[in-house]
């Protein structure tokens, strides 16, 4: 089967490497002049890589095209765009848009795709670059239940649990609840350390206790630990966190939801934006909730 990518950022890059291992001849495309190529040279996989130069490129020497950018304008303009997948995709191909980006502009996407012959999957992931290299993202699909079991060996070279979950657009919905998740976990991981300091707790022995017991999750052994640590390196940006929490509350006001935890997140994270810190790691909330406390490091 031929696959395209397009996109190889802090994720599609070690996803395409999967793809390649996994033995899939692949054609790449980016927006950044030169990435493709560089990517292409390193590669050093058994499988085949091409270098595309347009998302159209990419469609019309594909079964399978993937996409996985940063944003729902980025999405529709490498689908729809005079140089996009739409241009060139053949009836039949399928479109699985790995990114996170809006519900709704999801299931116009695939309106749209499947009016030219195209099926289109939203299929955005959870896991992080460490998933994205180790090939275990966790996979939230949505769209036609028969374009996903043909694409299935495909997902299952980058993830390890593929869920699908109906129409259009659910995928990304399921997303976004992950995402709710994750700044509610990281709130709840940043308040409890800065009161582990104020009661004079070490916190090193604290972070030892707290992740043997039900308070344990994958944002207190990761990243309370790069709190401690003083690390805010990125693996998630806190820009992308603001860009999925936006989703999320565009969403939440569509539907009539109320959401108080992910908007004060968002509001918080918003403080570390506006230090200039918008490429920190998502740890990086540590330290707004520090000055909260008066506490300063």
């Amino acid at each position: 089967m031929q696959i395209g990518l397009i996109g190889l950022g802090i994720m599609g890059a070690p996803m395409a490497r999967n793809l390649m291992k996994a033995g899939f001849p692949l054609t790449v495309a980016t927006r950044t002049p030169g990435k493709a190529e560089r990517f292409a040279a390193e590669a050093g996989s058994p499988g085949e890589v091409r270098v595309a130069s347009s998302a159209a490129e990419v469609a019309a020497a594909s079964e399978v095209v993937i996409t996985m950018v940063t944003d729902s304008p980025d999405v529709v303009k490498v689908a729809r765009g005079a140089d996009g997948v739409f241009a060139k995709a053949r009836p039949g191909t399928v479109v699985i848009d790995m990114s996170t980006i809006s519900p709704q502009v999801t299931r116009e996407l695939a309106a749209e795709a499947a009016s030219r012959g195209l099926s289109w999957l939203d299929a955005p992931v959870s896991g992080g670059e460490k998933g994205a290299i180790e090939g275990t993202l966790t996979i939230m699909v949505g769209g036609d239940a028969a374009a996903l079991d043909r694409c299935r060996p495909v997902l299952e070279a980058m993830g390890k649990r593929i869920t699908h979950f109906g129409p259009s657009g659910n995928g990304q919905s399921a997303k976004l609840c992950n995402q709710i998740m994750t700044g509610l976990n990281l709130l709840s991981v940043c308040e409890a350390l800065v009161f582990g300091a104020k009661a004079g707790l070490d916190l090193s022995t604290l972070h030892q206790a707290l992740t043997g017991g039900a308070a344990n999750s994958w944002a207190l052994e990761v990243l309370g630990r790069k709190m401690i640590d003083r690390d805010f390196a990125p693996a998630f940006m806190v820009r992308l966190q603001q860009k999925d929490l936006r989703l999320v509350l565009d969403a939440a006001r569509e539907s009539r939801t109320s959401l108080p935890g992910a908007a004060l997140v968002h509001q918080l994270l918003a403080a570390v934006e506006a230090e200039g810190r918008g490429d920190d790691g998502t740890q990086s909330l540590i330290r707004i909730i520090e000055r909260l406390a008066g506490l300063e490091k």
